[in-house]
């Protein structure tokens, strides 16, 4: 299996193959950064004061927000400790299913793995170096949220200099462990995954988890007699089902410990779970790096010789028989949609061919329902944070805040998978472009198949969050409107742009979007989005007196309407002009 790490070039030897990988690909990607700075110095504008904007903006949030709790005597640095364990305890979780899809992706469905795997390296050294993209790939997010949030906790407690250096050592080293977690997990997944009995446990496992987590974490309701008890009684019951962030063998309660220990100045106590950190990680690294490179090989030849995960299954082993024959038979999308006999067969062609390949694609769906449960899931468990509302400007910004929260959720949804439908089309370009439905009815049919379909995803998040805030029915059909406007302006973005800045040269929808169209829709998603909630919530006909301005009602939805126009009607019509010159 080759030795896992060789350090060093000396007495003339030639660089071992993983430095040589991270070599290579460090220069590729200066090179990129380099060609984006010279080429569109827009861009790299662009992408500098995003970065710096929300830097600015979270660290004033949670600047604001850790010098709001300290006011309260006592009560403070509890609330604040406590929300210390639980953040790092689910970034660590989020962390896990992030390098499981990553690793997953990127050792098996991945076109230079399978060219490494061709070469005289061994499975091991081609780990190694997938292992750390994956680990970068899975981690940058981590570290640019929780950066403001330390930075503002340091100057809150009023730290010595070294807290940040040490900090960011300690951080460092957590990512590392969820990152070979999701690793072991994507390449058992790889090897097993057409097992009967292994989908049967995955399955069951998963309902077991959903079930036990949303009964543990739903909290515990106060009496009406609470009010005469102590506070710290009180808070200590409200708070009781967030306890198992401080279980002692997490590594999110080891880098807490480590952090909050330093920051009060006991250096000895945060070195020893620093220190704990750093055996679990090398501990964990050597045994990977070592040991990792026969199932790597065993799960890449199953990925490759797998027919499907279903096979096993022997309804669907006669479904196929009968599917496959000498003579075709329409497929389930093909019946369905014949009976919309009100499209055309053309439109019907080309809806049917996309949803197929969407299907065909797992990272894309997975990745959906991934970010539309996590999403429901924090729908569903808002009766329980608003069970005890009664205020009037608490109740109107929940409903604003989560109206963003849905919106921003659209806004991923369509940056990620319908910016990259045009580009996705690749070398077939030409084929479509020269069909009788021509490139701007593909544009037309590609807008109103993703509007449409991400409408109804966010319509019903949408009622349901409504239904469990309790708003009258004449609030949530003003949601309603405001979600439904939304939804058309960033499908229109996203379609518009998509065809402005096309990239038929990559086939991965990940790397489709990292280009300029997909920064550039990223952000004036987010801007359109945040511009579009602080008016909204400002000009509402049902906000509180202390937030009510008479004259600001009208030009907030003045402001509302103009930038969804513009925003939703440009770019699409640009598109459209292009396409009418438009070479292949």
């Amino acid at each position: 299996m080759g030795v896992p790490w060789q350090w060093g070039r000396g007495n003339g030897r030639p660089p071992a193959p993983f430095w040589k990988l991270l070599e290579v690909n460090l220069v590729q990607g200066w090179r990129r950064l380099a060609a984006i700075g010279r080429q569109s110095k827009l861009l790299t504008t662009l992408i500098l004061g995003f970065v710096a904007g929300y830097l600015g903006l979270a660290f004033w949030l949670f600047y604001r927000g850790l010098k709001f709790a300290n006011q309260f005597p006592g009560l403070g640095a509890l609330l604040v400790e406590r929300l210390w364990y639980l953040l790092f305890a689910f970034l660590f979780i989020l962390l896990l299913f992030s390098n499981l899809v990553i690793s997953y992706t990127n050792l098996f469905k991945n076109r230079e793995t399978s060219f490494l795997l061709t070469l005289p390296l061994t499975p091991q050294q081609i780990f190694q170096w997938k292992f750390v993209e994956s680990v970068t790939l899975a981690s940058w997010a981590f570290v640019f949220l929780v950066a403001p949030m330390v930075a503002a906790f340091g100057i809150t407690r009023g730290v010595a200099w070294h807290f940040y250096p040490a900090s960011v050592l300690m951080m460092a080293l957590l990512i590392v462990l969820p990152g070979i977690a999701g690793a072991w997990l994507a390449i058992g997944l790889a090897q097993y995954l057409e097992r009967r009995t292994f989908q049967l446990l995955i399955m069951g496992g998963a309902v077991v988890l959903l079930t036990a987590a949303y009964f543990y974490l739903k909290p515990e309701p106060l009496p009406q007699e609470a009010s005469d008890s102590r506070v710290l009684v009180v808070l200590d019951r409200m708070l009781s089902r967030t306890r198992f962030a401080e279980l002692f063998f997490l590594p999110s309660y080891w880098i807490s410990n480590g952090v909050l220990n330093w920051a009060d100045g006991a250096l000895a106590a945060s070195l020893f779970f620093a220190l704990v950190l750093l055996s679990h990680v090398l501990f964990w690294t050597l045994l990977t790096f070592a040991q990792v490179g026969r199932p790597l090989y065993n799960a890449a030849s199953a990925v490759q010789s797998r027919g499907s995960v279903f096979g096993q299954w022997q309804w669907f082993r006669k479904w196929s028989r009968r599917r496959y024959q000498l003579h075709w038979h329409a497929g389930f999308l093909e019946r369905f949609f014949s009976f919309w006999r009100f499209l055309p067969a053309d439109v019907r062609a080309m809806v049917v061919k996309d949803l197929r390949m969407f299907w065909r694609d797992t990272t894309q769906w997975g990745q959906t329902i991934m970010l539309f449960g996590l999403l429901g899931v924090y729908v569903v468990n808002l009766r329980h944070f608003t069970s005890q509302l009664s205020n009037p400007f608490w109740v109107h910004l929940v409903s604003y805040l989560n109206l963003g929260a849905c919106a921003l959720n659209l806004a991923t949804l369509t940056t990620r998978f319908v910016f990259p439908q045009f580009s996705l089309e690749g070398k077939r370009m030409w084929i479509v472009g020269m069909a009788p439905m021509g490139l701007l009815k593909v544009l037309q049919v590609k807008f109103w198949m993703a509007a449409i379909g991400s409408w109804g995803l966010t319509l019903g998040l949408m009622a349901l969050s409504c239904h469990m805030l309790n708003l009258p029915w004449e609030r949530t059909l003003h949601f309603y409107g405001i979600v439904t406007i939304m939804t058309f302006v960033l499908n229109s973005l996203a379609v518009g742009l998509g065809a402005l800045f096309p990239n038929f040269k990559e086939d991965h929808p990940g790397k489709i979007v990292n280009g300029f169209g997909g920064t550039l829709c990223l952000v004036l998603s987010f801007v359109y989005i945040l511009l579009s909630v602080v008016l909204l919530a400002a000009g509402s006909p049902w906000a509180p007196a202390n937030m009510s301005v008479a004259w600001l009602q009208g030009w907030s939805w003045a402001g509302f309407t103009v930038i969804s126009v513009l925003l939703g009607w440009l770019p699409l019509g640009l598109a459209r002009k292009r396409l009418l010159t438009f070479e292949l």
